[in-house]
């Protein structure tokens, strides 16, 4: 590696002291024999002593620039003066190159060949999948910056899949792999929901009721696409297609027929209707809180042109916890704002 170069008095005074000519003309036979011995040798010691001087001003200089320890004191002010010129630009103060390339940095990386991303995948194990990724809030940056392409939010039989006007259901009649019955709580209709979404509207339920809101109640949940036909078309009929689109999604493109969504109700001396909910404690309670057992409010006030459905603070999808406390967390109201996906007010 090469030296840094020396100041420009030291080089100068060896210069003075001894140059290839200079020391040519000294070892000259022919001036030396003009010169008596006795001249000869003051003389030698005359030059001796000079460059013992130079040499001994040197080594002062430098143990004088030293700080504590020994280590070289740099002036700032010179120090573009006193860098090594060494490959890139880099500065003398830089550490030692390693001879290996550094990486550049281009932002949020794939982490969809991560070996638990992979396995989670491989098993079905969402919650899993989500944590691999570093948690709810990285999991959704990673699929909105286009950084993770093995999350299909379009695939049925995931907890993030998105269903709207502009992305049914594939295929249309998909049915979920394993439904179950929520425990413990009153219901209108004997409604299943996929195992994770069961068990945590359990929970959710049995904490309303601790924390002294009243109970919540079942009113519909998993639909087929045979009973959302129906359900579908009982609305056309007594409110005609437009309307009719505002209120409930047409067979393929709804949110029951994933087993992730429940319409619930206030139960406090029997069950009443869905409509009902937003104004009840229950209601309030639900839409503060559904987030801590991974469910949201799907379709809130304000957000029609967004989700192409009017406000129904009674229908809770479920997301999962690390999902939910993201989406709760970042101020989303809506799953296609959540994900970065178009707007869906028509089909």
């Amino acid at each position: 590696m090469p030296h840094p170069e020396q100041p420009i008095s030291r080089r100068a005074a060896r210069a003075a002291v001894a140059t290839p000519r200079a020391r040519g003309a000294w070892m000259s036979g022919a001036w030396m024999s003009k010169v008596p011995l006795r001249m000869r040798w003051t003389a030698f010691a005359i030059a001796f002593c000079a460059v013992a001087a130079i040499f001994a001003v040197s080594a002062f200089s430098l143990s004088g620039a030293r700080g504590p320890g020994g280590a070289a004191s740099v002036d700032t002010s010179n120090a573009a003066a006193a860098a090594v010129a060494l490959p890139g630009g880099a500065d003398a103060t830089a550490a030692p190159a390693t001879g290996l390339p550094v990486p550049a940095q281009t932002g949020a990386a794939a982490r969809c060949d991560d070996p638990a991303v992979v396995t989670a995948l491989a098993a079905g194990k969402d919650e899993d999948v989500v944590a691999a990724f570093g948690g709810g809030a990285a999991f959704r940056g990673a699929v909105v910056n286009g950084a993770a392409p093995c999350v299909d939010l379009g695939d049925p039989h995931r907890l993030w899949i998105v269903v709207d006007k502009r992305r049914p259901l594939n295929p249309l009649d998909v049915e979920p792999t394993e439904l179950v019955a929520p425990a413990d709580m009153q219901r209108t209709v004997d409604g299943r929901l996929q195992p994770a979404a069961a068990e945590a509207l359990t929970a959710l339920v049995a904490a309303a009721a601790q924390e002294g809101v009243g109970a919540i109640g079942l009113n519909s949940a998993y639909r087929s696409f045979a009973s959302q036909t129906r359900t579908y078309n009982g609305y056309v009929n007594s409110l005609g297609r437009d309307a009719a689109d505002q209120q409930s999604a047409r067979p393929g493109f709804s949110e029951h027929q994933t087993g992730l969504a429940t319409d619930v109700a206030a139960c406090d001396s029997g069950c009443g209707a869905i409509e009902s909910f937003g104004g009840t404690r229950q209601g309030a309670w639900a839409s503060a809180n559904a987030w801590r057992f991974g469910y949201i409010v799907r379709y809130e006030s304000g957000y029609t042109d967004i989700t192409g459905y009017e406000a129904e603070p009674w229908h809770l999808r479920y997301i999962g916890p690390e999902l939910a406390k993201a989406y709760h967390d970042g101020g989303f109201h809506t799953l296609e704002d959540f994900f970065g996906l178009p707007a869906a007010p028509g089909y």
